[in-house]
């Protein structure tokens, strides 16, 4: 697998496999790349932010805030590589073993307004984003998206009880940021 197919499974469909994977690859070491993205995470300003693993699932010391998250996503949608990941709605993948098979994967994003599950409210270009789901953290989702004007915005929920509410949510709040635009 390479690291651009890697970071597409990861951001579209949130596999955690590729994320221990990348950090292996990329620090040398899972402990290493924690590391790494814990200084990462100081130098954007992110004070409130514990990495304790790659992938995000449950640790008492992986943490972060709403606020943190933002100057992460921030940061990254600066990158035209990842908006360009965080932007398809689909992603096809083609894999080698090593005894010459070769296999290919559809990915679908794991994001309901990537993927054609949802809608966005009318007004609203929802360019992409990242989910993550875990019993303790509840849904969560962090978008970029613009308004008719073209006016960037990162929209973060997190801690919804299932991804009905999360999206019902979403689509209000992005409503209430164009309601609140134009007054």
């Amino acid at each position: 697998m390479t690291l651009d197919q890697a970071l597409h499974i990861l951001l579209m469909y949130s596999a955690n496999d590729a994320a221990m994977l990348i950090a292996e690859n990329i620090g040398g070491s899972v402990d290493h790349f924690v590391e790494m993205m814990n200084e990462e995470a100081q130098r954007l300003g992110a004070t409130n932010t514990s990495f304790a693993n790659p992938h995000g699932l449950s640790d008492d010391n992986h943490y972060t805030s709403a606020y943190d998250l933002y100057l992460i996503f921030n940061a990254c949608i600066q990158d035209q590589r990842f908006m360009d990941i965080i932007s398809m709605d689909s992603y096809t993948m083609n894999l080698t073993g090593a005894d010459g098979t070769t296999r290919t994967f559809d990915v679908v994003p794991t994001n309901y307004y990537s993927s054609g599950k949802i809608n966005a409210p009318e007004g609203i270009r929802v360019f992409g984003g990242k989910t993550g789901t875990t019993d303790e953290a509840g849904c969560c989702v962090i978008l970029y998206s613009e308004d008719l004007e073209k006016n960037p915005y990162i929209s973060i929920i997190m801690g919804a009880e299932d991804k009905s509410f999360l999206y019902q949510e979403m689509n209000r709040l992005l409503e209430a940021g164009e309601t609140t635009k134009t007054e």
